[in-house]
């Protein structure tokens, strides 16, 4: 039923959790492993990028780096893309794009102010993905 899963990582813990759980799953669905990271662009992206100081589609590599490496730590081959654009418009284009019957993505659990301006990327991708959504809530 689930045989193409992407993975959606922007290298955080919570994506790291994320990353471990669709490994699992793609090994016990012999499933294909697509894994995105999203180098973010739009009116938060300035503010972390100046917040951050580093450049984000080095940390979207890197995330992709990170991901295919424990998934190859298990016999996993990975296809990756970086995408440039809004982190939930371009997950959803990415899982069209390659026929994903499956996302898996991780969550920070962004709460009042921060949640109210920001928003989730993860709870847009859940109202607006055309396959389900599995989140993996970061452990603390």
């Amino acid at each position: 039923m689930y045989q193409e899963l992407l993975l959606a990582t922007d290298g955080s813990d919570g994506a790291r959790q994320a990353t471990d759980h669709a490994i699992e799953l793609a090994n016990r669905l012999d499933a294909a492993l697509h894994v995105v990271s999203v180098s973010e662009e739009g009116p938060h992206a300035e503010k972390k990028r100046d917040q951050m100081r580093a450049d984000l589609e080095d940390q979207a590599a890197e995330a992709l780096e990170r991901a295919e490496t424990d998934a190859a730590g298990h016999g996993i081959e990975v296809a990756t893309t970086i995408r440039h654009g809004v982190p939930q418009d371009e997950i959803i284009d990415v899982a069209k794009e390659h026929g994903a019957d499956m996302i898996i993505m991780g969550t920070v659990g962004r709460t009042g102010l921060d949640h109210l301006i920001v928003g989730s990327v993860a709870e847009e991708v859940v109202r607006n993905a055309p396959v389900p959504v599995v989140t993996v809530r970061e452990e603390t």
